[in-house]
């Protein structure tokens, strides 16, 4: 059975901005969506610098996408999963991220429609709104 989650992350939390992002030579802004204990990833990557072959490097900006389990542990939030495609299926390799996606956060600020997450492996803090309340109903493993 899929697990319940966390009921104050259910729903969709987008990423507006980052700290002095017109300064940097390279940011991400994320797009998380919390349904029951999984949460599904969108970054926005935005790159001023062209570090990767023009193939995948296009004109600095792509998305790329993970899906996860996730559990809060006091003020943390355990996440490991999987980097994919934009339609869900697991990516092995191509353009940017691939293989597994194991954040690890440390939940600094959580309320009903504030949620900042930092990354504790990199340094810049997430500041998230919820845009849509998501209702958890689990499904049994064959209906995943």
């Amino acid at each position: 059975m899929q697990g319940y989650g966390d009921d104050l992350l259910q729903g969709v939390w987008i990423q507006d901005s980052t700290i002095n992002q017109d300064k940097m030579l390279d940011y991400t802004l994320h797009e998380f969506r919390f349904v029951c204990d999984s949460v599904y990833v969108i970054m926005h990557v935005n790159s001023h610098i062209q570090r990767i072959a023009d193939s995948c490097y296009g004109e600095g900006q792509w998305k790329e996408y993970a899906k996860a389990v996730y559990s809060v542990r006091g003020d943390s939030m355990i996440v490991e999963g999987v980097y994919t495609k934009p339609n869900g299926k697991q990516k092995i390799s191509g353009c940017h991220r691939h293989g597994q996606y194991i954040p690890r956060y440390h939940l600094t600020v959580k309320s009903k429609d504030s949620l900042v997450l930092e990354n504790k492996f990199e340094g810049r803090p997430i500041v998230l709104r919820k845009t849509a309340d998501i209702e958890c109903v689990p499904k049994k493993r064959w209906e995943l």
